[in-house]
């Protein structure tokens, strides 16, 4: 096992990193945030049985209908997929959604993939094998990761969209534009990527020029046509229609939600990537921007937009956590070996990264096979085993309005 892990360290991580996703996968039932549930699932699950009660598509029951601000490519792959597996005969709730969490356990795996192929291209082998380990076994992601997270789910094309631009070593405008189209692919999952995809735009315009940053923009539009602007025009008639509800909503309840400072993100960083480390890789990343552009301005621009709005939930600021902790790391391994005060210091260092991997590890083992919510989906599945149930009441006087996940009822009742 020492000999592979020397010889194809990326390949003996990716194996690690889908076997602890895999203990999520079996283990990681309910869900997170009741939008990875309702604005997901129960709306797929609710069409592929010919109902549409969160009415966000025109049809008898909404006949004066309009776009309501949401992502319908996600869902509607979801559709799709239930689609098939009914098809095939899987039908039973649970079961579905453990395919579900497959599903994206694979798909994370390009992060970790791609964040590794960067950091190797932008520094060298051993920054890129630290970077692929946190990618991989950071407390919090294996759990997400499996999650129906739009907040995840967009960092896969971001990553790959940001390789083709970083291995692009001929400067083929065809490769720009290939990596502009992936790149806007993050766009149609979730709205906010566009300021890190302008940002990636940017750079390429810097360090490109222009001529490969026009084309790099013809792949974004071209992306957002095919995946964001074909659904509004078949849907509604007009291109962009739930991205301006989404602006317009977002703008009216901007302070309906959580409201936190500017600096709240900050804090956040500094805490989930567990300090003294995180105060490494944020020194890092702060001085990323000289040499590694590419990862910091993109990531710096997303990360001012969510500071300034007033609208703060922990989950928005993931996207752009694996670019903080590659420009983050490469900077931070470039100084230390540089600094004269970080030399002398080097037992400090190294011990602070024992400290976080020994958390980080202990948190990870309790957190990844966690359930979240798991008490609504066990009465949903204890319901569902019953032939009378015509309707359902539940008392939260101590916890204000709770949805009820119904899609595990299989039955739409009241």
């Amino acid at each position: 096992m020492k000999k592979y892990y020397q010889e194809n360290p990326l390949n003996a991580i990716l194996i690690v990193a889908f076997m602890v996703r895999l203990v999520a996968v079996i283990f990681s039932q309910g869900y997170g945030m009741s939008d990875d549930h309702f604005l997901i699932v129960e709306v797929a699950q609710s069409w592929l049985d010919g109902r549409d009660d969160s009415q966000w598509l025109p049809g008898p029951t909404n006949p004066n209908a309009a776009a309501t601000g949401h992502v319908l490519l996600y869902t509607g792959i979801h559709y799709y997929i239930f689609k098939i597996l009914a098809f095939i005969g899987i039908t039973e709730p649970n079961t579905k959604m453990l395919i579900l969490r497959l599903l994206h356990a694979l798909l994370s795996l390009v992060v970790v993939k791609y964040a590794f192929k960067i950091t190797e291209k932008l520094s060298n082998i051993n920054n890129a094998i630290n970077v692929a380990w946190m990618c991989s076994l950071l407390w919090f992601i294996p759990m997400l990761s499996v999650r129906n997270l739009v907040e995840m789910v967009c960092i896969p094309p971001l990553i790959y969209g940001t390789w083709l631009i970083v291995n692009n070593d001929k400067k083929a405008v065809l490769q720009f534009m290939f990596a502009g189209f992936i790149a806007g692919l993050a766009f149609s999952i979730r709205f906010q990527t566009s300021t890190f995809i302008a940002g990636l735009g940017i750079v390429v315009w810097i360090q490109y020029k222009f001529k490969n940053a026009l084309f790099y923009g013809i792949g974004v539009i071209l992306s957002i046509l095919v995946f964001q602007v074909s659904v509004d025009m078949y849907i509604w008639g007009k291109p962009l229609a739930e991205f301006m509800a989404y602006s317009v909503y977002n703008v009216d309840n901007a302070y309906n939600y959580i409201v936190g400072n500017w600096y709240n993100y900050l804090l956040l960083i500094g805490g989930i990537l567990i300090p003294p480390v995180s105060i490494f890789i944020a020194y890092g990343f702060a001085l990323s921007w000289r040499k590694h552009l590419i990862l910091f301005l993109p990531a710096l621009l997303f990360f001012a937009f969510h500071s300034a709005f007033p609208n703060k939930q922990e989950r928005f600021i993931m996207p752009v956590v694996p670019f903080i902790i590659m420009a983050g790391l490469i900077t931070w391994n470039e100084i230390k070996e540089k600094n004269t005060y970080l030399i002398k210091h080097k037992k400090f260092v190294d011990n602070s990264w024992k400290f976080f991997w020994i958390l980080n590890t202990i948190v990870l083992i309790v957190l990844t096979p966690s359930s979240t919510k798991i008490s609504r989906v066990n009465a949903m599945n204890y319901l569902s085993q019953k032939t009378d149930v015509n309707s359902f009441i539940f008392e939260t006087s101590n916890s204000g309005t709770v949805l009820m996940p119904r899609y595990y009822l299989q039955k739409w009742v009241n």
